[in-house]
């Protein structure tokens, strides 16, 4: 899995505090970048963090680059739906030798991944098969009609590839560029950096959180899940392992 943070608000604590302070000040924002310094604007954010006053939040945002990820996980991200995604195609890329992702326990148990990496092997000939059966015959009319055969296999892949990618499984590997909005980043990390997490989103969220954290420490200083700034809010289903968590979030980046 590749995290990378493409493109961010510049100065995002800045913006943000900009933006809060703008709320409670008879003065324009001229007049309140005149009198904040590094140390001010730090310790406002940091007060603006504990409060429910968090629309500021919304001004800065951070884009991410992410490779080497399931379908699994983008069907779960894009439930954020307070964010931009743009996905890598299976209906104009053509993905004859496909990447997947294992999942850790299948990884461990030798027979179980002798089984998955034999149906990942299947699915990739299954699709180059369908591909190209659908190719020919859609080829073929354009070809009695009188065009180049290059050009008309070429005209008709997008189409062929279109129905063949439903032989795809979930693990197939993807890419998505992402952007969230800081208010939406530490909701998406409350709820995904949890151990309740499905594993694969919640290490792309720990990763994030993590890219974040070198941008901007101060805004994402006390982020993760709920545990490391209060109680668990699982109920019944907390892991029990709170401390280790908050340990965990405290010391990332």
């Amino acid at each position: 899995m590749k995290v990378e943070i493409i493109a961010n608000t510049p100065l995002p604590e800045e913006v943000i505090a900009q933006a809060a302070k703008l709320c409670y000040s008879p003065v324009g924002v001229d007049e309140i970048k005149k009198t904040m310094t590094e140390e001010s604007r730090d310790k406002f954010v940091d007060m603006l963090m504990s409060f429910s006053h968090a629309s500021p939040l919304e001004h800065a945002s951070f884009t991410f680059a992410i490779e080497g990820v399931s379908r699994t996980l983008t069907h779960q991200l894009v439930r954020h739906r307070i964010a931009s995604y743009s996905q890598q195609s299976q209906r104009y890329v053509r993905l004859d030798n496909f990447e997947y992702i294992v999942p850790p326990e299948i990884e461990k148990n030798e027979e179980a991944l002798k089984i998955y990496q034999d149906i990942m092997e299947k699915d990739k000939e299954a699709y180059q098969k369908i591909t190209e059966l659908l190719i020919a015959q859609k080829a073929q009319e354009l070809i009695d009609g009188g065009m180049d055969e290059k050009k008309a296999k070429k005209k008709v892949e997008k189409d062929s590839i279109e129905d063949a990618r439903y032989v795809f499984p979930n693990a197939c590997e993807t890419k998505i560029v992402v952007t969230m909005n800081v208010r939406t980043l530490l909701h998406f990390f409350e709820l995904r950096c949890c151990n309740r997490a499905q594993w694969e989103i919640r290490q792309l969220a720990t990763k994030m959180l993590e890219e974040c954290k070198k941008v901007s420490p101060v805004l994402f200083k006390d982020s993760g899940p709920a545990c490391v700034k209060g109680p668990c809010n699982e109920g019944a289903m907390t892991c029990g392992k709170a401390k280790e968590v908050r340990e965990f979030f405290r010391n990332l980046g």
